[in-house]
Order: C-alpha cells, then structure tokens, then sequence
C-alpha cells in the first residue's frame, strides 16, 4: 500500500519566502527536510506538517523535498507565477512490503504481516521493459524463469526454482484459470493494461490451491475498478515488425456497476531466418484477447465481481517456405497453431452477518494443431467452486471451505482411448476437498499458521495436504523471520502440459500407469529493511528452500532417442537453493531490485545422481533505474543471467554440447513523460545479441525424416549421409532464438 504524501506550495515572493505544508493520507507530515538544489538554503517540516523556506532570487529553482521511509521527490519550481499550486506524491520506500496480498492465505492482508512470503511486482515493475506477454514479462523476477520448450513453435511455461511449468499454477485474481492446455499457451493475450500487481508464492501451495501448485504459484490481479484509470492505451512496435497494442477503459453502468474492458492485440507476420537452418527464428502469431469485468457496489460494502476473457491465435512456424496451404502435409514442414480459449470467474460475498465467501471459474480451450503431417486437436473444460468461511476469535483466525474441481479433457492420441476396444474415452476427473487454516496470533512480533486438506481424486482416491508456517519479526518491523513447511500434489496429464510429447518428433512411451506426485517442501526466509540518516532505504530477502519429491513423474530422454518415455521416478528427486533478492531506492534518484538464485535440481534413480535437464544451477536479474529530474527523463537497465545446464541430446554420436553455455538477455531503455497523460518510451532489447548456436535443430533440412534408415527395433541407423544417427528433433531448446532489436512505444493514460 503505498502512502501519498501531498505537497502543498502557497507562493509568497513579496518577501522572498517559500512556505508551504506537507501531509500523508491528510495527515501531517513533520520533519521533512526540504531543500533548493544547488543552493545552501533549507529547512524541515514542523509538527504541523509546514514549513518557510527562504529564496535569493526569482529564477527556476530545483525543489527536493526527503523523509525517512519515503522516496525523494525533486521537481522545478518558477516563481515567476504565484498561482499555481503544486500537488506532489511521495511514494514510500518499502511500499510494496505493505501492498495488500491476499495469495499466501486467501485472505487480504498486507505483504508485511504475512505468515507466508509472498512477492509482489507491481504494474510499474514490468514497464521497465516492456514486452508483448505476461509470459515474457516474469524474465527478469529472481528464480521464475520462462521456458522456452520448442524452437519452431515457441511455446514455453514457467520454471520456479528449477521446477518446470507443470508444477507452476498460475491464478487470474486468485482463481485457478490457466492449467492443463493453457500451461502452455494461457499466459498470453491478459491485457496489461489491466494487470494491478502479481503475486508470487515459491514452494507447495496445495493446501489452499490443490492439485498443480507443487512448485508455486504465480497470481495475476487485475486492477480495481474503483482506483484504474478511465483510459488507457499502451502501443509499442519493434523492429522487427512486431505490433502489441493494450487498452484498458473504464465504464459506469448505472449507479452501482463499474465495468473495466481490456483489449490486447498482438501481429508479428515477418519470417526471419537468421541463423540460416531454414527455420523461422520467430514464431508468427496473430492474437487477439478481450476481457470485461463487472464490479457491484453493495450497499452491504460486501465484494461482488463477475469478469471474463477471450483469446483467440494463430500462430505459426517452420520451414521459409511454409504457407496455410501446406497445414498437414508433409511436403513442407510446418508447426501452425488454432487456438481458442474462454474463461470466467468471479467473487460473491454472501449477504450474511458471516464472512462467507463463493468463488468460482470456468474455462474451455480448444486446440487445432499441426505439427509437419501429425494433427493435434484437444478440448479440455474445467470448472471450480469453492466456497470459503472466516471467523476471528480470541487470538485465532480461522479459514475453512470447501471445493470442487471438475476437469474434462478429449484429443484425437492414445491418451483418450481405450486400448482394448480402440474407442475415444474422453478423460473425466472429479476432485472434491474440503481444507481449514488456522493463523494465531501468538503476540504482536510473532504469527503460527496451521493448514490441512483433503481432496478425493476421483481416479487416484485421497490425497491429504498440510502446512505449517511461523512468522517472527522485530519490534521495529525492520527485520522479518518466516519458515514454512508444506506439502504438494500433482496428478499429470503429459499431453496437456508437456508440448515435447505434442511435436511428433518423438514416439511418447508410457512405462507404467502414472501416480500422482507427491512432495515436502521447507523454506527459510529472512528479511531486514534498512534506512539510513541521508534517505536512502535498501531491503534484503534471503531464503533457502528444499523439496523433496515422491512418484516424480520424468520424461525420459535420452533411452532411446527415438523416444519420450514417461514413468514415475524409481528413486528421489530433489530441489534445493538459496536465493538473495535486494531492493534499493537512494535519493539521488537511482533505484532497482537485483537477485541471485543458486540451486539443485537433481534426480537420484538406481543408486544414480543426475542433474535435471534444462535446469540451471545459478541465475541473475536486475531491474535497475535512474531518474533525470531535469530532463523528465528515466533510464532502465533490465536483464538476467544464466549458467550452464544440460541439454537433451539424440545418443552417443551426437556432436551437439551437453550443456549450454553462459548466457545473458539484457535491455535499455528511455522514458519520457511529455504530462500526466502522454508518455513515450523507447530502447534495445537483447543488447548482446545472443541467441542459441545455429544447429540447435539438428537435421533442420531433412524434418520428415526422409534420409533416416531405421533398425528392426526402431533404433536409428548411422549412414553416410548421417553418421551421427539423428533425426529431426527440436527440443534442443534454451534461450530465444531472437536476436538484438529496437522498440518504440507510447502511453496514454486519463484518470
């Protein structure tokens, strides 16, 4: 929650006076020390909040103005007009550690006083580098990582220490809308103009969320209707003839219902090849998403929403050549992509003297896919209701409901029929639980929460789920302990959250009926605030994390090479780090978070310890920015870094590295504001121009196969013509294949 301090400048030049007040939330404001920039002159607040400052002259004049536990604020003053009255906000250092979050517990509280760390980011965050998806956005948040998964078509999901896009949920104003199918292609298309903040919580989060939120989770909330602005337009373009365009409006309809309306288009229609393999380097996509949301102002003051989305996209990728008319075929290969997705979801507070809540989403994608000659078409609905009660007595404050997940999913693989009558048998799962938590105030410095559920799994039966977490934090609030420990599950669908299994490229194998996976998970985290006499803040948060994992499901690569064979892991896999996040904001008009995550992420299988594949053991992110009071100019530094990790190869003979090298996506950018309703903003994206070694797609001329001999046991032959015994293969994935480009933006905003 951020504190808006106002600065209020009465002008009185007749005797070389400059008075004025300073106030918080309509508070008064003492002890802030204002000064002329560049002269000797300066004086602090009173108890009242005002001050007299004393000028030489009448010139412009530079007024800096600086509290402890609030930012600097600089703007210029002209003295040669007395009529004008300045109105200055003053944000506060650490604001975002009092941003309300409601993703921990399910209840609003404020960041600071929460039993679970939980990370917030801003709108303001992610327009340091500016980017056409939300998918995109979280590159340069500390130990999320986006990953690319196919160098043809693009498609990608979330990593959260080292854990892949599976065991990520990803939630729209807390409800679980993007899963199964849309893991892979949902977190595109959510206009940002409407984006308030995301929430992020690392580690098992089952006992509120259930099923999929085993490695975290990561919740979009969307702007409230009473405080986003009227308009909204957000266009930018880039040289490599991408177009996003975001618009956020906002309506009263009648006397009670505020509605917000968010469109976001996005065109990239230019096949580049520039590492010359004969594949597009860039996906072509065009997107369209709409989304409404309908807010009702109860004279009961309790919360009614109702809101939802469409997406629609074409996308496509492969061969220079490739057109619409080749969807299919195998004369020119092609990876093109129908997609079409609905969600809604909502918040009723019923009209009882208890806080009762219903929260409910439904979402049905459908998937027309056309990887070379090999169709893909799935449908998949998806319906949650949950219904959750909270009391407060004594020092306890209870949360319990109950829920109910409803999922069904249907497409033309062996993984929706029936093997002994070859008949379709849409998969159909019906998951009830029912959870309570309780948080205990044991005194002002210290929290305990306590957490269980149950879900019945209507094709793998009970699956328990608890959690403990403890809060310490010193009388100041400078300086905050947290530990948790939790448990997560996860019942798989291979086809809807692995795309490898989708491309054709690889026969997909399934060694034994898969068992929901299981884990425990431990977490350690530290946070001290510190404030220095100048006004300078700095925060550091640390944590350590180690998850330990049961019937780890794993897709084995490197077998057989002609294969993608899935079993539960005959042995344990583990997640461990530490990772080290700091947030600056100094008066001279610098300010940025930097982090760092090191970790493990290994599989342990017959007395065997290996790393897992595409998996990192350290990165880096930086977010930094420089203010030109002056010029009205702001700078920004974005980018991260990443260590080596360990690439799927086709066998033995294949000359490819084993390991990607170091490697770093970096951007600058300018940001001008012209008022307080036009910006313009600007920059290059991948200034190292890095991008993945040229033959990441092995045998990219021969994508049909055409020139592999294959043995009796389906094995691939090495000849003459490919000695190396590899077959087309794109999976060979771990950084973007675009390279360094400029951009050009423009904002405009009415409140």
């Amino acid at each position: 929650m951020f504190f808006c301090g106002l600065l209020s400048i009465h002008k009185v030049w007749g005797q070389g006076t400059l008075r004025g007040s300073i106030s918080s939330k309509g508070e008064p404001v003492e002890f802030a020390s204002i000064l002329i920039k560049g002269q000797s002159e300066g004086t602090m607040s009173d108890s009242l909040g005002q001050f007299s400052l004393k000028i030489k002259d009448t010139s412009i004049l530079t007024l800096q103005v600086s509290r402890l536990g609030f930012k600097t604020l600089q703007r210029q003053v002209d003295p040669s007009s007395d009529s004008e009255l300045l109105n200055l906000e003053l944000e506060e250092l650490d604001a975002s550690l009092d941003e309300v979050v409601v993703s921990g517990t399910l209840e609003q509280v404020s960041r600071s006083n929460s039993p679970v760390p939980v990370e917030v980011y801003k709108d303001g965050f992610f327009k340091a580098n500016p980017t056409p998806s939300i998918f995109e956005s979280l590159q340069t948040i500390n130990g999320v990582r986006p990953q690319i998964n196919c160098n043809i078509c693009n498609t990608g999901d979330i990593h959260i220490n080292g854990l892949e896009g599976p065991y990520t949920m990803i939630l729209i104003d807390g409800m679980p809308i993007v899963s199964g199918l849309a893991t892979v292609y949902g977190l595109s298309g959510i206009p940002q103009s409407l984006v308030d903040r995301i929430e992020i919580v690392k580690g098992p989060a089952s006992t509120l969320y259930g099923s999929e939120a085993v490695g975290g989770l990561i919740n979009v909330i969307t702007k409230n209707s009473a405080k986003a602005p009227v308009l909204s337009v957000d266009y930018f373009g880039t040289t490599w003839s991408e177009h996003n365009l975001d618009l956020g409006l906002k309506t009263v309809w009648g006397r009670r219902v505020q509605s917000l309306t968010g469109l976001n288009m996005f065109t990239y229609d230019r096949p580049v090849d520039n590492n010359g393999d004969g594949m597009t380097d860039l996906t072509l996509a065009k997107r369209f998403s709409i989304f409404q949301k309908l807010s009702w102002d109860r004279k009961s003051k309790k919360e009614m929403n109702i809101a939802g989305r469409f997406v629609y996209e074409d996308r496509w990728g492969g061969q220079m050549d490739w057109t619409p008319e080749a969807r299919g075929g195998d004369k020119i290969y092609g990876e093109s992509i129908f997609t079409q997705r609905w969600e809604l979801f909502g918040n009723y507070e019923l009209p009882v003297a208890q806080k009762i809540n219903f929260q409910f989403s439904a979402n049905g994608h459908d998937q027309n896919s056309a990887y070379g000659d090999m169709l893909y078409l799935a449908n998949q609905t998806i319906a949650f209701g949950q219904l959750t009660w909270n009391q407060s007595f004594s020092n306890h404050q209870l949360l319990s409901g109950v829920a109910y997940r409803y999922t069904y999913y249907d497409d033309n693989t062996p993984a929706t029929r029936q093997f002994e009558s070859d008949e379709n048998a849409p998969s159909i799962i019906h998951l009830p639980g029912v959870f309570i938590q309780d948080e205990i105030h044991i005194s002002d410095q210290s929290k305990l929460l306590l957490g269980v559920r149950s879900d019945f799994n209507s094709r793998h039966g009970m699956i328990f789920s608890p959690r403990l977490n403890y809060k310490l934090q010193s009388e100041d609030q400078s300086t905050v302990f947290r530990f948790s420990l939790g448990n997560g599950f996860r019942v798989a669908n291979v086809f809807t959250e692995d795309h490898a299994a989708l491309t054709g490229a690889r026969e997909v194998v399934f060694a034994e009926e898969l068992n929901p996976e299981q884990s425990w998970n431990t977490n350690v985290n530290l946070v001290k605030k510190i404030y220095t006499d100048e006004g300078d803040f700095i925060s550091f948060d640390a944590s350590a994390f180690y998850t330990h994992f049961s019937n780890r499901i794993v897709p084995d690569y490197e077998s057989n090479p002609n294969q993608i064979i899935y079993a539960n892991l005959d042995g344990e896999a583990t997640s461990a780090g530490f990772s080290l996040n700091s947030t600056l904001a100094l008066r001279n008009g610098f300010e940025g978070n930097l982090g760092f995550t090191l970790m493990d992420v290994s599989l342990d299988q017959n007395g065997q310890r290996i790393r897992q594949l595409l998996t990192e053991r350290f990165s880096a992110v930086w977010n930094l920015g420089y203010t030109f009071p002056l010029l009205g100019l702001q700078l920004n530094y974005t980018g991260n870094l990443y260590s080596p990790m360990r690439l799927p190869l086709l066998g033995e003979l294949d000359q490819r590295s084993s390991e990607s090298p170091w490697w770093s996506i970096q951007n600058i950018q300018l940001t001008k504001k012209i008022n307080d309703r036009w910006e313009l903003y600007g920059g290059v994206k991948n200034l190292l121009n890095f991008t993945p070694p040229a033959n990441s797609i092995v045998r990219a001329f021969d994508p049909f196969d055409r020139g592999v001999e294959f043995g009796a046991d389906g094995s691939v032959l090495p000849t003459p013509s490919n000695p190396q015994a590899l077959t087309f293969d794109p999976t060979y994935m771990f950084a973007p294949n675009q390279g360094i480009r400029g951009f050009f933006g423009v904002r405009y905003t009415v409140f």
